[in-house]
């Protein structure tokens, strides 16, 4: 395990819809390049916490990790609904794995208003949007993804301690339409919200 300090900075993930129509995967490894962040590989990824990515810790993955997470994606093969479930099982699952290394178990929901000045076992909205879409590329490299796609990262205008709210997105295949997938409102390791771009974005 390594974890380094950073100083805080607050440039936004958040890309407007136009930009689903570039290429998104080369704007998504961009995310992780924007917030001085290696790609994720299937041997080593870098957890973000404390609050807008101040912590950041390395944490090892294997071939335990990948067959479970097949396993766990197996189950939503049948259809988009069925993936977006596992996907949501994948998440809740990926924050339980992570969470001893990086002092997140006890991560707690819309952490900002009880921990105003950060907190290293805490995420905002900022590491958790950065994790899942740390798992999506990994789910993506292992080639996972039946019905779904890397989709860019979206904020909505509720904002939180001054900033907007931002989610992990991905795109289902077929039919074009984004998904939001956003563990943020939820204890570590409980299933993220999962539902239509536009919903998540009209929501308080």
């Amino acid at each position: 395990m390594k974890r380094v300090w950073v100083p805080l900075f607050c440039g936004l993930l958040a890309t407007p819809a136009a930009a689903q129509g570039f290429d998104v995967h080369g704007l998504y490894i961009d995310k992780f390049y924007e917030r001085s962040l290696p790609v994720p590989t299937l041997s080593r990824v870098v957890i973000c916490h404390g609050f807008d990515c101040r912590v950041r810790t390395e944490v090892g993955l294997g071939p335990a990790d990948h067959a479970r997470l097949a396993n766990i994606l197996a189950q939503g093969r049948g259809s988009p609904m069925a993936e977006r479930k596992a996907i949501a099982q994948a998440v809740a699952w990926f924050e339980r794995r992570v969470a001893p290394e990086a002092g997140t178990t006890k991560a707690v929901a819309r952490p900002n208003s009880r921990y105003p000045g950060g907190n290293p076992g805490q995420m905002d909205c900022v590491d958790t949007t950065t994790n899942t879409m740390t798992l999506f590329y990994v789910l993506e490299t292992l080639h996972l993804f039946r019905h779904h796609g890397l989709a860019l990262p979206v904020s909505r205008h509720v904002f939180i301690d001054g900033i907007p709210h931002l989610t992990a997105v991905l795109r289902d295949i077929k039919s074009g339409e984004r998904w939001a997938v956003d563990p943020w409102t939820h204890n570590n390791g409980e299933l993220p919200d999962v539902m239509p771009l536009q919903s998540w974005v009209m929501r308080d």
